[in-house]
């Protein structure tokens, strides 16, 4: 008997949407070089496998823009939806766009978790979408706050996973140049 792979994450029905990874974060929020890094490992899977990849800021103006880190790896021609609501479906722009790729399973990294992330992944939730939320590419300020977040979005139907997770949900099997390729971002 086969095993059903439904929950799985699928290259062809997968976005990611990175979540106010901003500059002014990276002195207040002390997981910010971590949940870069992983977020910049989502990125390049995404863009190598034509995963979709979405990019939300906060009011850039007082909070900057997206990470260095993030930007070097991100292409010339990306879109960065700016916001002011705190759930990235509260830009038009993006929630348009999200829908538009036509994908239904949503992979997404960010912070803050209890403000910005929470508040989108309630939102895709009940807009009929799978949220996989990436714990260690989302943080908060206080670790209290991130946590409470985690289970408030588990409890509402969000899959938690991790970047690893993803990315070879992605992949699906070794032996391939993609695999080769991601497989050193991970290790």
């Amino acid at each position: 008997m086969a095993l059903s792979d439904d929950r799985l994450l699928k290259v062809s029905e997968s976005a990611l949407l990175i979540v106010d990874i901003q500059e002014k974060f990276r002195p207040v929020v002390p997981a910010f070089e971590a949940v870069a890094r992983n977020a910049q490992t989502l990125a390049r899977g995404a863009l190598r496998l034509k995963v979709p990849v979405l990019v939300s800021e906060q009011y850039p103006k007082g909070l900057g823009n997206t990470a260095g880190e993030l930007l070097q790896w991100l292409p010339d021609n990306q879109t960065y939806f700016t916001k002011l609501r705190f759930s990235a479906l509260g830009s038009d722009p993006l929630r348009q766009g999200l829908e538009a790729t036509g994908r239904r399973q949503v992979v997404v990294a960010g912070l803050e978790t209890h403000v910005c992330v929470m508040q989108t992944g309630l939102e895709l939730l009940a807009a009929g979408y799978n949220l996989f939320l990436v714990t260690d590419a989302v943080s908060s300020r206080k670790d209290p706050d991130r946590e409470a977040a985690l289970q408030r979005l588990q409890r509402h139907g969000a899959e938690l996973v991790t970047t690893e997770m993803v990315i070879f949900e992605w992949l699906r099997e070794a032996g391939t140049p993609e695999f080769k390729e991601l497989q050193a971002l991970v290790k």
